[in-house]
């Protein structure tokens, strides 16, 4: 399902965040954009550490901008300066917010990031349809034998789409619970709900949350 988003000047005060809600940030990464030394100034010092050790100018470049336009958003929520947020990090990596308790969840592909705020655990995962000549193999690592069997049956035409959706099913799914992609779910817990979208042509997302209201009832932003 395509997005239908709002741009953030639009919404000078965000409206409550109720317990079903799931809201929805898309800001781009790619030149031109903010300016990386404003992007600089917003981050924690792990977040800087982390971009002077990127070796890729470009990378670097849609790192910074991805993780301050991370805290921008989320300073709209807690009436904070971005700077002042202090990041938590769970066992296999998982950032949450040590004095707060918004939930949030950041992915990036290309030039394309994505937020996903939420009262209660969320996950995102959003993935570029770039051809994929190792998806079986892929697939055979990582999905379970009912979707390597849709995917080995599909017509070659519709294989990369259904491939992204399993894939970014399984991260958003992983990302939910902070477990990581190699951990199994313990026999006693349900899996999250999952949903699609469609952020911008040639891209596709998917959310994990407990419960998720439908697609169309998200607020979605532009940062």
């Amino acid at each position: 399902m395509a997005l239908n988003w709002q741009p953030a000047a639009a919404l000078p005060n965000l409206p409550p965040l109720a317990p079903n809600d799931l809201h929805l940030w898309r800001l781009y990464t790619a030149a031109p954009g903010m300016n990386l030394r404003e992007c600089w100034a917003l981050l924690g010092d792990a977040q800087r550490q982390r971009a002077a050790g990127m070796r890729l100018t470009e990378r670097r470049a849609q790192y910074l901008r991805a993780h301050a336009g991370l805290r921008l958003i989320l300073a709209r929520y807690l009436a904070v300066a971005p700077a002042a947020l202090n990041f938590i990090y769970g066992i296999n990596g998982k950032p949450a917010l040590a004095d707060a308790a918004l939930e949030f969840n950041l992915t990036t592909s290309g030039e394309l990031a994505l937020v996903a705020i939420s009262t209660t655990a969320v996950g995102v995962d959003c993935e570029m349809l770039r051809p994929q000549r190792r998806w079986l193999a892929i697939a055979q690592r990582m999905f379970a034998p009912t979707t390597i069997a849709a995917l080995e049956m599909a017509a070659e035409t519709e294989r990369l789409a259904l491939f992204y959706q399993a894939w970014t099913a399984l991260e958003a799914e992983v990302k939910c619970d902070g477990r990581g992609l190699f951990r199994t779910r313990a026999a006693d817990e349900n899996p999250p709900q999952i949903a699609h979208c469609i952020p911008q042509t040639g891209f596709i997302a998917a959310v994990a949350r407990d419960a998720l209201p439908p697609v169309q009832a998200w607020l979605t932003v532009d940062l």
